[in-house]
């Protein structure tokens, strides 16, 4: 209903002016010289913008540079001959894969024959070594400690020796460093797979800070790696203890005596709703059945004195965000690496809720993969507090402190990864889910001490990769400040 014929002149509101903030285009120049020095390539990443301004930053640096290798340079690398590999069952040789460096405490990817014709000796790495991926995912590095002090890995691995063992710790760092590892990625060819060769290390800079400041780079780094090893040891006398209360023997063994051939028949009363045969495998009731005979009792990871819940995040689709403006996101090929590799930033103002409700991670919290690669299991140490996890990784939060170790070294142990694995379900790609992880046995020990002490020695070994993460970050800190970016 109108109550008036006056006619009131709308507020005037200018239009907004919207600015689109586009990002500048990266490009510069290139002489002649330099396309004839990097070999007369022509690709626009080997003249990254990026990369150009970080060799710039060491090359007029406060300390003089040299190349990592060459007659004056600081170390030598190689790589060993392609060979074909005679796979077997088992052997004295298990061999491991150029991408598992990263590990804490790395698995073999198999094992291979004494009849393979290549020097297997020649292809274990040393003590004190820099090795570094030379193939797909190039330039991740890891200093050889006890760990993997003698392993045989694969030729796809550059071995770095440094002229002084000092200097081993300190070219480790650098390369961590994001100018190190920027300058060492633009040295790359081939159109599909990314490649580098040992004589492209002779044309990567590197500054040489004084004697001290190496020493105290390279004693970081060690020192690291050796509580690194420690954690290890520990992990390992907690998953002896285990195994020696229930009197476990080896899985082979288990297997043999499960079944000679390759049939099986299972109850009705078992089938559990399941028909496929990864679920009924023998060898997991030889297990369960050893656990019956010798634990206290045989219950479920699902309950309440085990398990606070088990989270299985949903799907959702990730807005990724710049560091610094978000919260660090890992995924399932991560959680064995101390500090993971390629970290990703979750935007904070997309996923708030989602992060809070059910994708951070705590401290103490046992994750499992749960598709792909299914089973890897890792323990979430300090440094992870208030990370995210990808939708990818299953999360058992444990009722207390009192049984988070074990049941991390219980699923963690080659008798738990046949208890998760058998849950395996799909066609294509591989899958479990919460519902699964929930009725997964694990067994409570008679020896209540010896239950607490496998505990403690988890626990143990959690913190001391904690106070590892630490020294290697201080270690990249003086790098970064005071020689990469010293004034």
């Amino acid at each position: 209903m109108v109550n008036s014929n006056l006619a009131l002149l709308p507020e005037y509101n200018p239009p907004v002016e919207i600015t689109v903030q586009e990002s500048p285009v990266k490009w510069c120049s290139v002489s002649l010289s330099d396309v004839i020095s990097r070999g007369k390539r022509l690709e626009a990443s080997v003249f990254d913008v990026d990369a150009r301004q970080a060799r710039r930053i060491v090359e007029d640096g406060k300390y003089p540079a040299t190349m990592v290798c060459g007659e004056s340079g600081l170390a030598s690398a190689y790589t060993r001959g392609r060979f074909k590999r005679i796979w077997v069952e088992k052997s004295d040789f298990p061999i491991y894969q150029p991408s598992t460096i990263l590990d804490i405490k790395p698995t073999p990817d198999g094992y291979i024959s004494s009849r393979t014709k290549v020097n297997i000796d020649s292809l274990r790495v040393s003590k004190g070594q820099i090795l570094m991926t030379c193939s797909g995912t190039i330039g991740k590095v890891a200093y050889v400690s006890d760990t993997l002090d003698n392993l045989i890995f694969s030729h796809d691995l550059l071995r770095i020796d440094c002229k002084d063992p000092v200097d081993a710790g300190y070219l480790y760092a650098y390369f961590k460093t994001e100018v190190g590892n920027k300058i060492l990625t633009t040295n790359m060819y081939g159109a599909v797979i990314s490649h580098i060769e040992a004589e492209h290390l002779q044309m990567v800079p590197i500054p040489v800070a004084p004697f001290t400041i190496r020493e105290k780079i390279n004693e970081l780094v060690v020192q690291s790696y050796a509580l690194r090893d420690e954690s290890n040891a520990l992990v390992d006398e907690a998953t002896r203890i285990m195994i020696a209360e229930l009197h476990l023997p080896p899985i082979s063994e288990l297997k043999k005596n499960a079944s000679i051939a390759n049939t099986f028949s299972v109850r009705l009363s078992n089938l559990d709703c399941r028909v496929d045969a990864s679920y009924h495998v023998p060898v997991v009731n030889a297990i369960i059945e050893q656990f019956q005979r010798n634990a206290e009792e045989v219950t479920i990871v699902g309950d309440s004195r085990i398990s606070k819940e088990v989270i299985l995040p949903g799907r959702f689709k990730r807005v990724y965000v710049d560091e610094g403006y978000g919260r660090v996101l890992i995924g399932g090929k991560q959680v064995n690496e101390l500090d993971p590799s390629g970290k990703k930033y979750l935007s904070i103002a997309k996923h708030d809720k989602r992060i809070n409700r059910e994708l951070f991670i705590k401290e103490g919290t046992t994750l499992i993969t749960r598709s792909g690669t299914i089973g890897k299991v890792a323990l979430v140490p300090r440094h992870w507090e208030n990370w995210v996890a990808s939708e990818h990784i299953i999360r058992v939060v444990p009722a207390s402190d009192d049984i988070a170790g074990y049941l991390n070294i219980f699923l963690a142990s080659e008798y738990g990864h046949q208890l998760i694995t058998r849950f395996t379900y799909g066609s294509v790609v591989d899958e479990i889910d919460d519902n699964h992880v929930r009725q997964i046995a694990i067994p409570l020990l008679k020896n209540h001490d010896a239950q607490k002490e496998i505990n403690d020695l988890a626990l143990t070994a959690n913190k001391k990769r904690y106070e590892a993460y630490c020294l290697e970050q201080e270690a990249l800190k003086i790098m970064n400040d005071k020689v990469i970016f010293a004034k």
